[in-house]
């Protein structure tokens, strides 16, 4: 999925193949076209995204599973959507194996927006296809944004709009020249992943982030530069 969001669908299989250190005709005996294999990877990633709605599920409160799903689904398809726009281009897709993972996703997120619902965590109103639409424009938000803890809490804001009680503050959106010395401080202790506020504290080394989840991410981020 790397070498498609970091050199675009028209990348070609040779280079697909440099890239996973193996022979074009490996590739191509698994994938007879490129077609075939973007929607394998894509597949996969969709089936992925699945597999996560339920162990946010089985964590988390149903408000926290919903919203904490929304936000690793946008961060996952953030710099992906130059290969889902190729696809919804061609008249011919989804082909089986996609659709058949879009309908895994489609099913656990009406679960997740279900349970929050009951729980009165998200407005009444709302339904699947706004959620689906969010993913889209957030991951579009995120990947654009020259910076990412400020697009990740752009994101928060953005999906604060479903809840019934807004957790992220606006205060971090002010311009930087009119802001007080106290709140560039305050606004400076955020998730370094997620851009979620961090709780003050009186003494010790400032939290970087939020909780286990961003901190893992953080880690493997650093890992994989």
């Amino acid at each position: 999925m790397r070498v498609f969001a970091e050199e675009g669908p028209e990348v070609s299989i040779g280079r697909i193949a440099q890239r996973a250190g193996v022979g074009a005709g490996t590739v191509y005996r698994h994938f007879p076209s490129k077609e075939i294999l973007v929607e394998a990877v894509l597949a996969e990633h969709v089936a992925g995204l699945a597999r996560a709605a339920d162990r946010w599920a089985a964590r988390a409160t149903p408000g926290d599973a919903l919203f904490g799903f929304l936000l690793e689904v946008i961060e996952k398809s953030a710099g992906r959507t130059q290969i889902c726009d190729a696809l919804t281009a061609d008249q011919n897709w989804p082909h089986a194996l996609l659709a058949t993972a879009g309908q895994r996703f489609g099913e656990a997120l009406e679960r997740l927006l279900h349970n929050a619902k009951q729980a009165r965590a998200v407005e009444p109103d709302v339904q699947v296809a706004d959620l689906t639409a969010l993913t889209v424009g957030g991951a579009a938000i995120w990947s654009s944004h020259r910076s990412r803890t400020r697009g990740a809490r752009l994101v928060r804001q953005l999906l604060d709009g479903l809840r019934t009680t807004p957790v992220t503050e606006a205060g971090a959106f002010r311009d930087n020249s009119r802001r007080h010395r106290h709140e560039t401080t305050a606004a400076a202790q955020l998730c370094a992943e997620c851009g979620a506020r961090l709780p003050a504290r009186g003494t010790g080394r400032p939290a970087r982030y939020c909780g286990p989840t961003c901190r893992q991410r953080g880690h493997r981020r650093r890992a994989a530069g």
